[in-house]
């Protein structure tokens, strides 16, 4: 077996004495791990670094086998390495696609969202908080969980959407919720596409679109979500 594709470090580990282990999300491979020999070298360090962005080869006997990489650098996302909350999206948009995402499953749409993600947190771009959260809604749809914000799910009305159904997923408007309002979650208007995103609404939509990965995680039996997300969430918090 032997492809080439491109994509993204997503982690890198040690495998035996000189060799490294990692994984990378790939435009036509999907989520994928394989060995790099002489990846432990100090050669090679940048170019595994997560969050790379990487031209590979994938050999292997064998179909089902863990298979072995020849890694070409193309993006280096060094821009990240010098601001901390950059760096702190770098690493949550890695782990949650680790976390997320099937082995060897192809996810076109969302590789091509991702890797303009990875481009402007790579350059510590401004605003980029606010394009995280837009890819985690995307994340959703790609799990089967995605929020319908388009109406309200009780009066039909496209006006003054503020809530989120916690078990539908659908929104819900200020009168449409009457009494039952503080058992819905809070809808940022910047996930309606209304006015600038402030610090306070990022981290507000993140617990949003936290509950509904949550519930992915619970139903398909996975482990608690990234302890890299809750770090980028918490570094968000301080910024407001």
């Amino acid at each position: 077996m032997d492809w080439q594709d491109h994509g993204t470090i997503l982690s890198t580990r040690p495998q035996g004495e000189t060799s490294a282990l990692i994984e990378v999300f790939t435009a036509g491979h999907g989520r994928h791990a394989g060995v790099v020999r002489g990846g432990a070298s100090r050669k090679m360090a940048a170019t595994l670094q997560p969050g790379s962005s990487v031209a590979l080869r994938w050999r292997a006997r064998l179909e089902d086998q863990l298979g072995t990489f020849t890694v070409e650098p193309l993006a280096s996302r060094a821009g990240a390495m010098r601001d901390r909350l950059a760096l702190a999206g770098l690493s949550a948009t890695c782990a949650m696609l680790a976390f997320a995402l099937p082995e060897r499953a192809p996810h076109p749409a969302l590789f091509a969202a991702t890797e303009p993600l990875f481009a402007v947190i790579g350059d510590a771009m401004p605003g980029w908080p606010l394009d995280y959260l837009r890819w985690e809604m995307q994340l959703l749809d790609e799990l089967g969980y995605g929020l319908d914000l388009g109406r309200c799910a009780v009066t039909g009305s496209r006006e003054d959407l503020a809530f989120v159904s916690p078990r539908s997923g659908r929104a819900v408007s200020r009168a449409g919720a009457g009494d039952w309002a503080p058992r819905l979650l809070p809808l940022p208007a910047c996930l309606l596409g209304q006015g600038p995103a402030s610090w306070v609404e990022v981290t507000e939509g993140l617990r949003l679109t936290g509950h509904f990965l949550d519930r992915f995680a619970a139903e398909h039996g996975s482990r608690a979500l990234p302890a890299a997300r809750a770090r980028l969430i918490a570094a968000l918090a301080r910024q407001g």
